[in-house]
């Protein structure tokens, strides 16, 4: 299986780029932050400096670690998903599920070892610019030396194939021994993280307004509460078209079409939802904090600094990884449809009429996502806002929310429809044949 699965590589590698992506900028992202860990572990840091790069370390790496595997198991479900005649002809041809799922996650683990050995140059560039803006604020001290060393290597190392493996023997498992037993693990996946989110965010009243750890329970009370919903995708999409009745025919197609697509759109919804909440969550209570201290009439404290720092940080680390993985599964999705579209031309739609059916299909997928993720933020950000300043709501406006959900359908809605329009390039009839 080994053998078949370098040569599936091999001959077609084009399928497999998307995955080299996503383990490319995760295996990049997490050893960016562990070299700071390699760094702090130097002899003859200072404390203050070892504080602030094993902080930076510490929690962006945890995040990276969640990114990481959802962007492998976004783009390896598609992928997988997409290859379900091949798998099934070798099932006929005598493959054991057991040798499928091994010659699969033989591919991921192939294309995750590439992109890790790739992304060791640029986390090597990325850490030193890192160390540089934290000397150029202030928080690290301008003696303290760059280091790469085991423990970025390792962890970035372990960390992606083990998201490669398991993403991929979780996507293959599904298509050969269908969703039941899966779907109850993820229910209760669901709401373990629902659970544990609301008790996250109501300890935030256990703190008081000056209390230096009073954002950590708001902010993973947000992302857990945004997993669990992240995870109950379908579920919300469904529940949203069963109440949604569009006029015109391609409102009634889009909905159609989404309701047989639901399952295969819960890793763009995944993204949608965990993008929008967190980013929401953590520029509205950074915000709320930077007002707080600034009405005060204090300084930043190092700590302060620190942790404004890692907050824009994690937000940026989080739109790149969004952005990649809608746009890696929004193109494969889309281009996967050229037999359906091909389809509905033949029968008499126009490429106007599909092209609006996709982007009506995108506009709900984006409502849904945006929605359940803002839920999930101001589950956060209100009883961060009534504690730190005893106002209900932040004062800063709709602006934030605006910007993030401007971000989510510039992403989704453009990638559908220049990926749609690229597809419809293909005429009618050599698109179904093509396809079949």
């Amino acid at each position: 299986m080994f053998i078949l699965a370098m040569r599936s590589i091999r001959q077609r590698p084009g399928r497999f780029l998307a995955t080299l992506l996503a383990a490319f900028l995760g295996a990049a992202i997490i050893m960016t932050f562990n070299s700071l860990q390699d760094t702090a572990n130097r002899h003859g840091v200072d404390s203050v400096s070892a504080d602030t790069l094993s902080t930076s370390a510490s929690v962006v790496g945890g995040y990276g670690t969640l990114l990481v595997f959802f962007a492998v198991a976004s783009t390896l479900t598609v992928n997988v998903r997409q290859r379900s005649r091949e798998l099934e002809t070798l099932r006929c041809s005598g493959a054991t599920p057991a040798q499928l799922k091994r010659m699969v996650v033989g591919e991921a683990v192939a294309v995750a070892l590439l992109g890790t050995v790739l992304a060791v140059g640029p986390a090597m560039l990325g850490g030193r610019a890192l160390l540089g803006a934290f000397k150029d604020s202030g928080q690290v001290a301008r003696s303290v030396d760059y280091s790469f060393g085991p423990f970025a290597l390792q962890s970035g190392l372990g960390i992606t194939l083990l998201a490669a493996a398991g993403a991929a023997f979780l996507a293959v498992r599904r298509a050969t021994r269908g969703q039941r037993r899966q779907g109850r693990a993820r229910t209760f996946l669901a709401y373990a993280a629902l659970v544990a989110g609301v008790v996250s965010v109501t300890a935030t009243f256990a703190f008081s307004a000056t209390d230096a750890a009073l954002m950590a329970a708001p902010a993973y009370g947000a992302i857990l509460l945004s997993v669990g919903l992240a995870l109950l995708a379908p579920r919300l999409l469904k529940g949203l078209l069963d109440r949604l009745q569009l006029a015109g025919a391609s409102g009634w197609l889009a909905v159609r079409n989404l309701r047989e697509r639901a399952d295969q759109l819960a890793g763009m919804l995944m993204s949608l939802i965990l993008f929008t909440a967190v980013s929401t969550a953590t520029l509205y209570m950074q915000a709320v904090e930077s007002d707080a201290v600034k009405a005060s009439g204090l300084t930043k404290s190092v700590d302060a600094k620190n942790l404004e720092t890692l907050n824009f940080t994690v937000v940026g680390i989080i739109v790149v990884f969004v952005c990649v993985m809608l746009v890696n599964s929004l193109y494969a999705a889309t281009t996967y449809r050229a037999r359906e579209f091909g389809g509905q031309r033949l029968a008499g739609a126009t490429p106007g009429q599909v092209l609006r059916t996709v982007g009506t299909e995108t506009a709900i997928l984006t409502v849904t996502g945006v929605l359940s993720g803002t839920a999930a933020a101001l589950a956060g950000i209100i009883p961060f806002t009534v504690v730190r300043t005893d106002s209900v709501l932040p004062h800063q406006g709709l602006g934030i929310w605006l910007a993030v959900v401007a971000v989510a359908a510039t992403v989704t809605l453009g990638t559908s429809l220049l990926t749609a329009r690229r597809v419809l390039r293909t005429p009618a009839v050599e698109a179904v044949a093509l396809a079949a």
